[in-house]
């Protein structure tokens, strides 16, 4: 028997607040331990939360980008359970009437519309941290950070609609470029901005009842939810094919072992007993904010992909890559209107400005060939002044040096040589001293061809017109 998987996602955004959700202690990240707290955050006796109105803004830009239905009134609750690092003993969120509702994110993927449907969208406090492992006593006790209390958040709901492990990983990455487009969360995994739980269930190929579901908990890289996915898909089907049952549990991650590990049984929402938060009235959200928020709303990145290959008759391919980010896209655009070829653009950008990134490790806000320049190095190479292989030495003494690209291709002499007569001799030379590939290439091995094509350009350091030579060695080995 062949089974699917059921997948929905539970994503956890920070907001870019400066402050947090309920109190004026700082959101910023890396401060010494419990160094940004207050009675509000700590849960002292009489601390009283007052709402963060920039939180409230966030929340509704996100909403509106992820087209769900912001709720005239919504209601904070306690959600109650017990954890060392949540120091009031219940954490405050939204339950039954929630920020946002009934939201769809579409996009292209392989060809065919995909269509994640929002379950919600509601506004909720960070809990702190709870430290295992790193310090001398780490073995005996746990330490505890409350800087991330009261951190604000937004928990965004799908429905069970993801197919597959790879389905889920890039619908998270592109719900993350939708929220750091509209920068109301940077995204950054690796500082905790942005995670998720997945909850996932297995079911015969071809029915439509939900099997029973396990949450995999607190998942912050693309690859670990793709491959917690894949192996809690395996675990149940081979638990399921053994006459075993599917318990509703929550399971964590271990990256190192490959596996998913049972933490606790899966709460159900009475075992939170939510009850309205009597300190918090109930949040009106105008529709006057609404509007200005939805007016707010930038291109997002669907959007900008489709006008990309619209308008700059790209490939799907390279406009996906393309608007990952709005840097990356506004470096793109910048660039293939100063050069007047957006496809060639596209190539060097993902390819030569691309590894220059990776091999820096940086952003493309800090790439020091800008667009611009760029594009002077493009025209070049389209109007035949220098061949692609120089370009690219070319390129690197621009990052070297600031140099613009016609000033480098000066200083070096490599100007492309179009002559036919230097080329030809170049050509000649190269096949009297390889008799021996001339006699396989004649003997059916074309492929060689490239061979003696090479030779040239190495000989003019790169300068030669490979168009030009690549006639000129045909012709003379074809010649009888």
């Amino acid at each position: 028997m062949s089974f699917e998987s059921v997948i929905g996602l539970e994503i956890h955004a920070q907001l870019l607040t400066e402050t947090k959700i309920f109190c004026g202690c700082s959101t910023k990240f890396g401060g010494a331990p419990n160094t940004h707290g207050c009675p509000v955050c700590l849960g002292l006796p009489g601390a009283l939360p007052v709402l963060n109105r920039r939180a409230v803004e966030y929340g509704v830009r996100a909403a509106l980008a992820l087209r769900c239905a912001v709720q005239p009134v919504s209601v904070f609750a306690r959600k109650n359970y017990f954890y060392p690092d949540l120091p009031k003993g219940y954490q405050i969120s939204q339950y039954e009437q929630p920020l946002a509702i009934n939201g769809c994110v579409e996009y292209e993927s392989h060809g065919q519309l995909q269509s994640i449907r929002i379950l919600r969208v509601h506004l909720e406090e960070d809990a702190g941290k709870s430290v295992h492992e790193g310090l001398s006593d780490s073995d005996r006790v746990t330490h505890l950070d409350f800087n991330r209390s009261g951190v604000p958040l937004i928990e965004i709901v799908t429905c069970p609609d993801l197919r597959s492990s790879e389905a889920a990983a890039e619908f998270f990455s592109r719900l993350r470029a939708i929220l750091c487009e509209i920068q109301v969360s940077d995204g950054s995994m690796e500082e905790g901005s942005l995670r998720c739980d997945a909850n996932v269930s297995v079911r015969p190929s071809g029915t439509s009842a939900l099997g029973v579901k396990v949450e995999v908990k607190n998942i912050n890289s693309f690859r670990f939810l793709q491959r917690a996915l894949d192996y809690e898909f395996s675990r149940q089907v081979d638990l399921v094919n053994e006459g075993g049952i599917v318990s509703q549990e929550t399971r964590l991650w271990d990256d190192a072992a490959g596996r998913t590990v049972a933490m606790r049984n899966k709460e159900e929402a009475h075992d939170y007993r939510y009850f309205p938060d009597p300190d918090l009235p109930p949040l009106k959200i105008s529709e006057v904010l609404i509007a200005e928020a939805r007016e707010a709303l930038p291109e997002l990145p669907e959007a900008r992909k489709q006008r990309f290959v619209s308008d700059y008759d790209l490939p799907e391919y390279d406009a996906q890559i393309l608007t990952k980010s709005r840097d990356l896209s506004e470096y793109f655009e910048q660039t293939a209107q100063a050069g007047g070829n957006p496809k060639a653009a596209s190539n060097w950008i993902i390819g030569q400005v691309s590894r220059k990134m990776r091999e820096l490790g940086i952003e493309i806000n800090a790439v020091a060939v800008r667009p611009e320049a760029l594009a002077g190095l493009i025209t070049l190479v389209d109007a035949g002044l220098v061949s692609s292989s120089a370009g690219k030495f070319v390129f690197e003494r621009m990052y070297e040096s600031g140099e613009s690209a016609q000033e480098v291709v000066d200083a070096e002499g490599l100007s492309q040589i179009d002559d036919e007569e230097v080329l030809t001799g170049l050509v000649m030379a190269a096949i009297a001293q390889h008799p021996k590939m001339v006699e396989a290439y004649r003997g059916g091995k074309k492929g060689i061809l490239g061979f003696f094509v090479g030779q040239v350009m190495q000989e003019t350091r790169g300068k030669a017109n490979p168009q030009l030579v690549s006639r000129l060695v045909r012709d003379k080995l074809d010649a009888p």
